[in-house]
């Protein structure tokens, strides 16, 4: 469809499927954050754009609301599994698809009204090297190193799952707020050893096989929920020997499911909701440049 878009959400983090070729503006940065503003555009955490590819039976770029590009997102990958199989681009049930942080599988599970209300991602594999995410620390590793901000000090992990992560984890039986998530957040995502940015989750164990997060994702800020920040934490929540696999990652949106082998591959599962479909006005069209 002409300028048309889908939208959905997985567990409050939403997206804005496009097919580029179907659009006459470009997505430029300035044209993606007009698009993403909630008050001025559509609104959502990012846009999802179809590509062609040659590894895979479709390619996907990502793109945060502040036109700036993601390699990899969980939740975003589950939505464009929807769109894609709401649209008829796909009948197949399981598919591959191209992210700019590595090769995806996807499997849908298609409830009683034929919808693809849920999705299984295997996500590729958590790696705890600096040069993965980058960051600048010497270290072999970067489980439970150091890092000064607003000058205090606190231990994190830093884990690649495709797109790079930070993750804090405050001992059982404490909590995070969201004013801290608010502070520290942006601080970490702008942090000096972190080169290209970086994704914040505050985490803290719940259960023996269960953590709860708070989301600061790098392009878009505070998120209802996070696929590869839920991979990512409970991969750093595996590593640190708080947890075992598999793993309930609870956000305030809700629920992932996340399965980590003894190699750190990822298997990720959970819901998505179509919102709506739309095409974007003549009006708004002019707006773009």
């Amino acid at each position: 469809m002409k300028n048309g878009f889908f939208k959905g959400h997985g567990l409050g983090n939403d997206y804005i499927a496009v097919d580029p070729q179907e659009l006459s503006f470009r997505l430029s940065p300035g044209n993606i954050r007009k698009v993403c503003d909630r008050n001025w555009g559509v609104g959502s955490d990012g846009i999802l754009a179809l590509e062609k590819s040659k590894k895979a039976d479709f390619g996907l770029r990502i793109y945060n609301p502040d036109g700036s590009e993601a390699e990899k997102s969980g939740n975003g990958l589950r939505i464009f599994a929807r769109y894609l199989y709401a649209t008829r681009q796909v009948r197949k049930k399981k598919f591959t698809v191209d992210t700019k942080g590595g090769l995806v599988s996807i499997a849908l599970h298609v409830d009683g009204h034929g919808e693809a209300s849920s999705a299984t991602v295997e996500m590729g594999k958590a790696t705890f090297v600096p040069q993965a995410l980058p960051c600048t620390l010497k270290a072999k590793e970067l489980v439970e190193q150091t890092i000064k901000v607003g000058g205090k000090k606190y231990k994190f992990t830093g884990v690649s799952v495709g797109n790079p992560h930070c993750i804090i984890f405050k001992d059982k039986g404490e909590k995070w707020t969201r004013e801290e998530l608010l502070v520290l957040g942006p601080e970490l995502e702008n942090h000096p050893l972190f080169p290209r940015r970086i994704n914040v989750q505050l985490a803290v164990p719940v259960g023996p096989k269960s953590i709860y997060i708070l989301i600061w994702e790098r392009g878009a800020g505070e998120t209802q929920a996070s696929g590869s920040s839920s991979c990512a934490a409970a991969s750093a929540a595996v590593r640190l020997g708080l947890v075992k696999s598999p793993v309930m990652v609870k956000a305030p949106g809700g629920n992932l499911h996340i399965e980590i082998d003894e190699d750190y591959d990822l298997t990720m599962q959970g819901p998505v909701q179509e919102v709506a479909r739309g095409t974007f006005s003549p009006s708004f069209l002019r707006t773009l440049r």
